[in-house]
C-alpha cells in the first residue's frame, strides 16, 4: 500500500477501466423509467474526449474548474475528464443560494466553470449582475456549456467578507496579512496539479472554508476502505451524497476504482423513502450504502427491517458516518433475524478529507438484548493520526478531551493556506469531544452541542443517543432552544405512533391526543432511569420524521421553528388555530420542495407544477405531507399534480381527522345570464385586413366549406354541410364558402399542415435564442432583430379578468372569426377575431382551464369547469342549451367525433364521457382505473380509435363508438400531455421526460428522451419535400432522409426546448432552446405568405412567443408578452392568438420586416 502515495483518483478510474471495460460502471435510475448505464469503456472513452476538449479550450490557464450540475448518468465522465486536465474540480450546487455560490466562486478565483446544459439560462439568471458570462464552448454531447467567468464588480464580495471579517477575529487576523495567491496562480501550478477537488464547509461551527484536496489525501482512505469494505467489480454503490458533500468522492471513486457499479438517483428520489427503497433494493440490488443516520431513519423501521437490512437483503455493506452513530439498541432493532450486512462507524472532517476512522461493529454486539450503550470511532484509517487533547493542549490516554486529526500526507489547504514543510504532519482540531475509555474513542459531542444546566455540564448528543435505546423512539434529536429551554424532538416507533382514520371521531381525536401525551411522559420517564436531573428536556415534541440538510444531517433550524409554531399556536382557538396550523405547515413543505425563500407567500391559485416543480418534487411534497400532516387520503397527489395551493389545503383540511369548516370563501358570480363586457381592449391595426386571412395549408381540388374550428396543436378542422344530416331544428348548421378549403387527412376528420424536415440540428450558433420585436424589451448581446425577417405585433387584447391558462378556439363562420377563451376568474368570452371586441361573456360556476371545442353543427359550443359540469353554449348568444355534470373538476378539453359528432371529455373523477348534446344525454362512459383524466382525448378516424390518458400514468385506447376499451399502455409516471395521431401512430409526452409512438395496436414504436418533463401536447404534421434540398444523388443532404409526404412530431418540454422527431424512428431533426420551460404545444402552418414552406408558433413560460422555420428550427420571429404562457398558440392566416397568465388574451399580427 506504499505505492498510494504515487497515485490519483483517475489514475484508479484509468486502471478499472482497463481490466473491467465491458462491466457497467454507472447507471442512472429514476425509478419511473428504464435506466440508464455507461460501461467502463465508455466512461473513459468519453472522459478522455472531454478531457481533450477541456485542454484545448482552458490550456493552461485554469487550474480549477466549477462544475455546475445536478446528478447525472455523465456525472462521473464530468469529474474524471476535469481530473484528467488536469484540474481539480470545484462542486456548485444548483439549489444553493447564489451569494453563497458567488463568494465559493471568489475565493476559489474560479476563471472557468462547466455548467449542464440545461442549467445556463439558470446560472446566467443568478449571476448575471456579478459576472459577465462568456459562453467559451458547447459540447452537446456531453451536454455540457464551459463558460468564462469575468468579475464585474467584486463590491458586493468584498462588503461580504468585510461583514464576515469583522466578526471573525482569526479570520481577520489572517486578512490583516499579505494574501498569498489562489490556486490558478501560475506560480502555485505545482501544488494546483496536485489538488483533487475543493470543496467549502457546511459554516454550521462558524464561517464556511475552502477545503482544497490533494490527490495523496483522498486517495489513501479510497485504498483502505476498499479493503475493508472488500469491494469487487459485482459490487453496486450507491451515490447518497450530493457532490458537495466529501462522502460523495467516497462513493465514487470507491465504484469506480474497483470495477463496482455507481447507483445514481435523483435528488428527489432521494427525499422519498418509498421510493428510494424500491430503486435501491428491487430494481437494484445494491451492496454498499454510506449514508448518515438521519438519512437511513428517514426509511422508517418497518423498511429497515423488511427490506434494507432483511434476511435476504442484498446489502452487504453499511456505513454510517457524518452524525453520531445510533445506539446499538436501536441499530439491533433495525435488524431481521438472519440479515448478513456488515455495519460500519465512520467519523471525519471536511477539513481533513474524508473519513479518519472506522469500526466495524462485532456481530455480537449487534445480537446482544442488553447492549445500550455507545458505538466507538474505531481505528485511524491508512496515513492517519488521531489525537485527543484536554483545554489545555494536552494528550488524553484515559477520560474526556477534544478529538485532533492530521497526518504526515493527510493535510488539506483551508482557505489561503499553502502547501509549506510546516504544514506537514499538522493536526486540526476538529471541535468533537470524546470519552477515551480502554483505548476506545467515544463521541459526546461538538464543543458547540456542550453546554451548561443547572451548573452542570450536558452533552447533547449524549443525551440523544440515550432516548434513542428507548423502545418507544424509532428516532430523535435534542436542542437548546434560544429561550434555553431543552427540546427532544422523537419520532416514535410505528407501533406506538398515534395515527388516525379518514372518518375518527371527536372523541378518537381526543383519545389520540392523550396517547401522544402518554407518549411523551413515557419519553421522559424513561430518560430519567438513563441519565441525570439536569438532563431531563423540558419538553418533548413528538414530529413523524426529521428535516433534513441537502447533505443528509439534521435540519436543526426547521425543529425549532416547528417548536416556535407549536408554542404560537398552542393557545388559539382550536378550529382556526388548526387551519392556521395546517396552512402554515402546507406553506412550509411547498416552498421547501420548490426550494422557494422561507418568506415568500405561496398564492391560493399557485400551481406546484407550474411554479417550476416537477413530478418527482410533486411525489416529495405528497410523502411530506403524509408525514407530517399523518393524511394519507386517495387522490391527494392528484390534486398535487394538478391543483393549486387552495386546491390542496382543500383536500387535507376535507380528509384530516376533524373537518374544518372554512369561511369568507369568493363566491362565484351568477352564471344565470350573459354578462356584458366592462373590459377593455386596444384597437386593431389600421393595415390589418380581414378579408385577407389564409387558411394554413391549402389544395384547389374543392370549394365548398361550411366553416372552420382552429384549436391547439394544429389541429384544423374543416366541416361539409353537404356530408352531413342534422336533425335537429333548433340547431341549423352554419355555412361557409371560401375556395380552395380542404381537409389533408381525410381518415383523421383533422387538417395538419403539411412539413417536410431534413436537418439534424437547427442551423445558425446553436444558442439560446433571447430576442423579442417590439415589445420595447432588451435583446441578449449576439441575436438582432435583423436576423429575424419577420416580425410580430399586437392587434388587440382583451382582459379577462384573472389569468389565462386555456389556449384559444377559433370558429370561421360565414360573418366572422370568433375567438373562445376562458379563464380562472370563471368567464368564457366570445371575442371577434378581427379586431377583439366582445361578442358576449358568461360567467360560468368556476375556473375555466379546459379549452373550448365547437359542434359539428356549428353552433355549440363546449367545455369543461372546475366545479365538475360540462357546458353547452350557444354559439351565437352564449346562453346554455345544456349542462352534464360528473362527479369532479374537469380541465380536460372535449374533443369532437368526426363520424357521429359526439363529446367526449375527462374528467378527475377518472370517467372519460361521450356527450350528445342534441339529445342532451351521455351515450357512455369508462372509468380509466382509478387515475383522474386531465389531458384531452385524442379521436382517430382510420383506424377508429379513442385515446384518453391518466394522471395514473395509462393510455387507453377506446372505441369511440361504445367506450370498449382496446388496449392500455401503462408507465409509472402521470399523463398531462395529451395524444395526438397520425394515420401510422399516437404520441404522448410524459413528465419523465420521454415522447413515445405507439402503433395503434398498443406496440411502443419509439420512446425520445428530454431533459425535462413533458406537459406539452405533440403536434403531427408533414410536407412533400423541398426540391432544391435534394442532392445531386437524390438523397438529402446531412439529415435523416424521409418519404415523399413524410410526417414529423413538434413537441415541447420543461428542459426549454422545441423537439422536432421523425415520427418513423423516433431521430431527432432538429431542436430549438427557448429562454423558459416550453408548457404550450406546437402550432404547425404554412409559411407561404412570408416566403417560407413551414412555420411553428410556440410558446415559453416566460412569456415568449416563439415563430420557427419548421424545416430547420431557426428562429424568424419573436415577442416577449407581460406574462407567463401556459396556454398554447392558435394561427389563422397572419394572426396568431394566445392567452397570457396576466389575465388578457392577445391577438398578434405575424409580418414580412422590410429592408
Amino acid at each position: 500500500m506504499n505505492s498510494v502515495d504515487m497515485k490519483s483518483l483517475h489514475a484508479m478510474v484509468r486502471e478499472a477501466a482497463v481490466n473491467h471495460g465491458d462491466k457497467t460502471a454507472a447507471i442512472f435510475d429514476t425509478g419511473a423509467s428504464r435506466a440508464t448505464c455507461l460501461t467502463y469503456h465508455q466512461l473513459a472513452a468519453l472522459g478522455n474526449e472531454l478531457c481533450r476538449h477541456l485542454q484545448g479550450a482552458v490550456g493552461e490557464n485554469a487550474r480549477v474548474l466549477g462544475v455546475f450540475c445536478d446528478v447525472s448518468i455523465f456525472l462521473p465522465v464530468w469529474i474524471f475528464s476535469v481530473l484528467q486536465v488536469p484540474a481539480a474540480y470545484v462542486p456548485l450546487d444548483p439549489v444553493s443560494p447564489p451569494l453563497l455560490t458567488m463568494r465559493i466562486m471568489d475565493r476559489c478565483q474560479l476563471k472557468f466553470c462547466l455548467i449542464q446544459s440545461t442549467l445556463l439560462q439558470q446560472f446566467q439568471s443568478a449571476f448575471s449582475g456579478s459576472l459577465s458570462i462568456e459562453v467559451f464552448a458547447a459540447w452537446s454531447e456531453h451536454k455540457l456549456t464551459l463558460v468564462k467567468l469575468h468579475r464585474n464588480s467584486l463590491l458586493s464580495a468584498e462588503v461580504s467578507n468585510s461583514r464576515l471579517v469583522e466578526d471573525n477575529p482569526t479570520l481577520k487576523t489572517q486578512q490583516e496579512e499579505r494574501q498569498p495567491p489562489g490556486v490558478d496562480d501560475p506560480g502555485k501550478e505545482h501544488q494546483a496539479e496536485e489538488l483533487a477537488y475543493v470543496l467549502h464547509t457546511s459554516g454550521t461551527t462558524g464561517l464556511p472554508k475552502i477545503v482544497k484536496v490533494p490527490h495523496k489525501c483522498i486517495v489513501p482512505n479510497i485504498v483502505h476502505l476498499s479493503s475493508l469494505f472488500q469491494v469487487t467489480p459485482e459490487d453496486v454503490v450507491f451515490l447518497a451524497s450530493p457532490l458537495t458533500f466529501d462522502p460523495s468522492v467516497v462513493e465514487m471513486f470507491l465504484a469506480l476504482s474497483s470495477g463496482a457499479c455507481l447507483l445514481i438517483v435523483p435528488s428527489a428520489v432521494k427525499r422519498m423513502p418509498s421510493r428510494l427503497a424500491n430503486v435501491l433494493f428491487r430494481r437494484n440490488a445494491t451492496t454498499i450504502l454510506q449514508s448518515t443516520p438521519t438519512l437511513l431513519r428517514r426509511f422508517g423501521g418497518r423498511v429497515l427491517q423488511e427490506e434494507i437490512l432483511s434476511a435476504g437483503s442484498s446489502l452487504r455493506v453499511l456505513a454510517l458516518g457524518g452524525e453520531v452513530c445510533p445506539s446499538l439498541f436501536l441499530l439491533n432493532s433495525w435488524k431481521q433475524a438472519g440479515n448478513k450486512t456488515r455495519i460500519y462507524n465512520l467519523y471525519g472532517t471536511t477539513e481533513v478529507s474524508c473519513w479518519a476512522c472506522c469500526y466495524k461493529l462485532p456481530d455480537s454486539d449487534l445480537l446482544s438484548s442488553d447492549h445500550i450503550g455507545s458505538v466507538p470511532l474505531g481505528e485511524p484509517l491508512m496515513d492517519t493520526a488521531v489525537e485527543v487533547r484536554d483545554e489545555n493542549g494536552c494528550l488524553v490516554t484515559e477520560g474526556e478531551g477534544q478529538v485532533f486529526i492530521g497526518g504526515q500526507e493527510r493535510v488539506c489547504l483551508l482557505d489561503n493556506e499553502t502547501m509549506t514543510a510546516a504544514m506537514k504532519g499538522v493536526m486540526r482540531a476538529t471541535g468533537d469531544w470524546v470519552m477515551v475509555q480502554n483505548s476506545n474513542l467515544y463521541y459526546l459531542g461538538r464543543k458547540d452541542r456542550l453546554v451548561k444546566r443547572h451548573g452542570q455540564v450536558l452533552h447533547l448528543d449524549a443525551l440523544q443517543q440515550a432516548m434513542e435505546s428507548l423502545p418507544q423512539v424509532e428516532g430523535g434529536v435534542v436542542g437548546l432552544h434560544k429561550s434555553s429551554r431543552l427540546v427532544a424532538f422523537v419520532v416514535p416507533k410505528i407501533d406506538t405512533r398515534t395515527v388516525s382514520s379518514e372518518h375518527s371521531s371527536t372523541k378518537d381525536s381526543e383519545d389520540s391526543q392523550v396517547s401522544s401525551r402518554a407518549l411523551e411522559m413515557e419519553v421522559l420517564q424513561g430518560l430519567s432511569q438513563l441519565v441525570p436531573s439536569h438532563s431531563i428536556p423540558d419538553t418533548v415534541l413528538l414530529v413523524p420524521a426529521l428535516p433534513l440538510t441537502n447533505h443528509g444531517k439534521v435540519a436543526m433550524e426547521k425543529l425549532m421553528r416547528m417548536y416556535e409554531r407549536q408554542r404560537e399556536g398552542s393557545g388559539k382557538h382550536t378550529r382556526v388555530g388548526n387551519m392556521e396550523t395546517l396552512r402554515e405547515r402546507l406553506q412550509a413543505l411547498w416552498k421547501e420542495c420548490l426550494g422557494l425563500c422561507d418568506d415568500g407567500v405561496v398564492a391560493d391559485d399557485a400551481h406546484f407544477m407550474l411554479s417550476g416543480g416537477d413530478s418527482l418534487q410533486a411525489l416529495r411534497l405528497f410523502d411530506y405531507i403524509t408525514v407530517t400532516m399523518e393524511t394519507a387520503s386517495a387522490g391527494l397527489l392528484e390534486v398535487i399534480l394538478d391543483g393549486s395551493f387552495s386546491d390542496v389545503l382543500k383536500h387535507i383540511t376535507a380528509t384530516h381527522q376533524n373537518p374544518i369548516k372554512t369561511t369568507g370563501k369568493r363566491q362565484p358570480e351568477s352564471s344565470a345570464s350573459v354578462v356584458p363586457s366592462k373590459r377593455y381592449h386596444t384597437e386593431v391595426d389600421s393595415n390589418f385586413d380581414p378579408e385577407m386571412i389564409l387558411p394554413p395549408v391549402v389544395s384547389s381540388e374543392r370549394s365548398t366549406m361550411r366553416f372552420v374550428v382552429v384549436r391547439r396543436a394544429g389541429d384544423v378542422v374543416f366541416w361539409d354541410y353537404l356530408q352531413e344530416n342534422y336533425q335537429s331544428a333548433e340547431l341549423s348548421p352554419l355555412s361557409i364558402s371560401k375556395p380552395s378549403l380542404t381537409t389533408t387527412n381525410s381518415s383523421s376528420g383533422r387538417a395538419t399542415d403539411i412539413i417536410h424536415v431534413s436537418r439534424d440540428i437547427p442551423s445558425g450558433d446553436g444558442q439560446s435564442h433571447h430576442c423579442n420585436s417590439g415589445s420595447g424589451v432588451t435583446l441578449q448581446p449576439g441575436i438582432t432583430k435583423d436576423r429575424q425577417p419577420l416580425g410580430l405585433q399586437v392587434c388587440w387584447s382583451s382582459d379577462t379578468g384573472r389569468c389565462v391558462d386555456a389556449s384559444p378556439v377559433l370558429l370561421v363562420g360565414p360573418e366572422r372569426t370568433t375567438v373562445f377563451i376562458g379563464s380562472h376568474s370563471h368567464r368564457l368570452q366570445a371575442l371577434d377575431q378581427s379586431n377583439g371586441e366582445v361578442v358576449w361573456e358568461r360567467v360560468l360556476g368556476d375556473r375555466l382551464e379546459s379549452s373550448a371545442a365547437v359542434s359539428k353543427c356549428g353552433t355549440l359550443v363546449a367545455l369543461g369547469c372546475y366545479d365538475g359540469q360540462v357546458y353547452f353554449l350557444s354559439v351565437d348568444s352564449g346562453q346554455t342549451c345544456w349542462v352534464f355534470k360528473t362527479g369532479d373538476a374537469v380541465k380536460s378539453s372535449p374533443a369532437v367525433d368526426s363520424q357521429t359528432g359526439l363529446f367526449i371529455i375527462g374528467s378527475h373523477d377518472g370517467f372519460v364521457y361521450a356527450l350528445e348534446p342534441l339529445v342532451k344525454r351521455c351515450v357512455w362512459k369508462y372509468y380509466c382505473g382509478g387515475g383522474a383524466v386531465f389531458s384531452s382525448p385524442c379521436v382517430h378516424s382510420c383506424p377508429r380509435r379513442l385515446y384518453s390518458a391518466t394522471l395514473r400514468g395509462q393510455l387507453h385506447c377506446l372505441s369511440p363508438d361504445s367506450g370498449k376499451v382496446l388496449w392500455t399502455y401503462s408507465t409509472d409516471v402521470p399523463f398531462f400531455s395529451s395524444p395526438s395521431c397520425s394515420d401510422s401512430c399516437v404520441c404522448i409526452g410524459s413528465v419523465n421526460g420521454h415522447i413515445s409512438a405507439l402503433s395503434h395496436d398498443g406496440n411502443v414504436l419509439w420512446d425520445f428522451l428530454t431533459d425535462g418533463p413533458v406537459f406539452s401536447s405533440p403536434c403531427l404534421a408533414s410536407l412533400p419535400p423541398s426540391v432544391n434540398q435534394r442532392t445531386r444523388s437524390g438523397a438529402y443532404d446531412g439529415c435523416t432522409t424521409l418519404s415523399i409526404a413524410c410526417q414529423a412530431v413538434f413537441c415541447g418540454s420543461h428542459d426549454c426546448c422545441v423537439y422536432c422527431i421523425n415520427p418513423a424512428n423516433g431521430s431527432l431533426l432538429w431542436r430549438f432552446q427557448t429562454t423558459g420551460k416550453v408548457y404550450s404545444s406546437p402550432f404547425v402552418f404554412d409559411g407561404s405568405p412570408w416566403g417560407i414552406r413551414t412555420l411553428v408558433a410556440v410558446a415559453s413560460t416566460d412569456g415568449t412567443l416563439w415563430v420557427l422555420d419548421g424545416e430547420h428550427g431557426t428562429l424568424k420571429a419573436s415577442f416577449v408578452l407581460p406574462g407567463e404562457l401556459f396556454s398554447s398558440p392558435i394561427v389563422w392566416g397572419h394572426t396568431v392568438v394566445v392567452g397570457c397568465r396576466n389575465d388578457y388574451v392577445y391577438c398578434l399580427e405575424l409580418t414580412s420586416r422590410k429592408d
